[in-house]
């Protein structure tokens, strides 16, 4: 069954390690976003980053050459700020990057402190130091509910591969004890949001991370594609072995053929 005969199909990309990897876009990754725009009832961009913005993401991408509309690229910091919204939190520390602060302005964030509701967490980089994690966890334990913005383990960085949130965030929830909501990849409502900005219910998802991308789609009923450029590691092929089933390509490049001819296919 080709593409074009299961209509409604969206497709979902990750961004950094599928389209580019630092500076460098992959080969033929803008010619097959072009193609995938044809072949899908619609096309986003989802990203688990949280050391930008949305509007530099957007710039990034048509720095290195990808046509992209602003309403294409979704992040977590959008479900994170409804997240806390929809609970009627007035006081949250928000943990990021300077990059992210203005996608988390409506939050009218507080210093980390006794009087926090809720911690949004992101990437700090460098500033994820010992007397800071200490700090977040002992508002943690006053009560305070952890939001992380997402639980990658680790991503690969210009320099090579470097701890993710996902493993600050680990760390917070082993020593307070709690489970930490996670906004971004591989969360289900992450997924379910990125479907209905697309008036969607079925789709496609391609990543290079195998857990937050691949099976976290699958677990929330879309299809999914490992591609073998970014983070992606021989290891991670273990995971699919006995788990959910996938499909494997070399690169981003390799995608439109794929769907264009019989698979994947998440079902009606």
């Amino acid at each position: 069954m080709t593409v074009s005969e299961r209509p409604g199909l969206g497709v979902l990309l990750d961004i950094d390690g599928v389209l580019y990897v630092g500076d460098e876009p992959i080969e033929g990754a803008r010619e097959a976003l072009a193609r995938l725009r044809e072949l899908a009832a619609g096309v986003r961009l989802v990203t688990n980053t949280t050391s930008r913005s949305r509007r530099a993401v957007l710039e990034h991408l048509r720095e290195l050459g990808f046509e992209v509309a602003q309403e294409e690229v979704l992040t977590p910091a959008a479900m994170a700020v409804r997240h806390c919204v929809e609970r009627g939190y007035d006081s949250v520390a928000v943990l990021v990057s300077e990059g992210l602060a203005e996608d988390l302005a409506p939050l009218k964030p507080v210093e980390l402190g006794p009087s926090a509701q809720a911690i949004v967490l992101g990437d700090l980089g460098d500033g994820f130091t010992p007397e800071l994690l200490n700090r977040a966890f002992r508002v943690l334990m006053e009560g305070a509910e952890l939001v992380a913005l997402q639980h990658n383990r680790f991503w690969r960085r210009a320099d090579g591969l470097a701890l993710d949130v996902g493993a600050y965030a680990a760390a917070l929830e082993y020593a307070s004890g709690c489970e930490a909501t996670v906004v971004g990849k591989p969360a289900r409502a992450f997924f379910a949001a990125a479907l209905a900005d697309m008036g969607l219910r079925r789709g496609v998802m391609v990543g290079d991370d195998v857990e937050a991308d691949v099976c976290g789609a699958i677990a929330a009923g879309l299809a999914g594609v490992l591609v073998r450029t970014g983070k992606f590691r021989v290891e991670a092929l273990t995971l699919l072995r006995d788990g959910p089933a996938a499909s494997v390509v070399d690169s981003i490049a390799d995608v439109p053929a794929l769907l264009a001819a019989d698979g994947p296919d998440p079902g009606a």
